[in-house]
């Protein structure tokens, strides 16, 4: 099923928040719920690429709403999170989307993943909780990564902070069961889109990208609407039962190592 195919999930009534989704895996999770009905926000840096995404969103008929925001800055995702809320009602879906993609193991690689990948998803949690507790439904997604999972030379800055993430996701799940709000994560495997870093890579590195392509038994890389189609199940109510869990959406990449 693709974003533009009938979606099974009816999330008619539902407001959520991308925190990330002008391109690749976070523009294909903020189009599939507004195919299956939602009102969604999205914050990105690109005023262009959010543009286009508010244009496909409003396309479903749902409200759209978009602000320019870096992720890095805490006073920025407040005021980003207060106007979505505002603009669409209230926030029943939380999805922390953002990466700062720190691979390089130095300063500017360690802060780049904990300002963006982790401190954003605190940031951004905690502002939207009053939302997502008022709410009888209320969801937080974290995009991990099976990076976080096994050890490796490249990146090793980017699958530490990925770890926390996960972890962090368990411990918020257990913190806020009380007020029935569910946390969970997706940990995607090596995705590839038009523009998207393994589409850089086939031609920069495509010894690399050919290695990658190998380990994973399904035989292709991953496709962001695969990953759209696993935060639709965990944020319905067919995952009501289901919080502070890490599910791997990789083809079986994690299982080869």
């Amino acid at each position: 099923m693709s974003v533009s195919s009938p979606s099974p999930f009816d999330f008619r009534g539902y407001r959520v928040v991308v925190a990330g989704g002008s391109k690749g895996i976070g523009r294909s999770m903020a189009l599939a719920f507004a195919q299956a009905g939602a009102s969604v926000s999205v914050c990105a840096r690109g005023e262009q690429a959010l543009d286009e995404v508010r244009h496909a969103i409003a396309a479903q008929g749902v409200t759209a709403h978009t602000r320019s925001c870096d992720l890095a800055d805490g006073e920025a995702i407040e005021a980003y999170v207060h106007e979505a809320a505002e603009v669409l009602g209230g926030i029943d879906v939380l999805v922390n989307n953002a990466s700062g993609y720190g691979f390089e193991d130095t300063d500017e690689g360690w802060l780049a993943g904990f300002n963006v990948d982790l401190m954003a998803a605190v940031r951004a949690s905690r502002h939207a909780l009053p939302h997502l507790s008022a709410s009888s439904r209320g969801s937080i997604l974290h995009i991990s990564s099976i990076a976080a999972f096994h050890p490796g030379v490249r990146g090793p800055a980017y699958a530490a902070i990925k770890a926390a993430l996960s972890q962090y996701t368990t411990s918020q799940a257990l913190a806020l069961a009380e007020q029935r709000v569910r946390v969970n994560a997706i940990a995607p495997g090596s995705i590839e889109f038009p523009e998207g870093l393994w589409d850089r890579r086939k031609t920069e590195a495509p010894e690399l990208y050919r290695r990658t392509l190998a380990k994973i038994p399904f035989g292709r890389f991953g496709r962001p609407e695969e990953i759209a189609h696993a935060a639709l199940f965990l944020a319905s109510p067919f995952a009501g039962w289901i919080t502070g869990q890490t599910l791997c959406v990789d083809g079986g990449q994690l299982l080869t190592g």
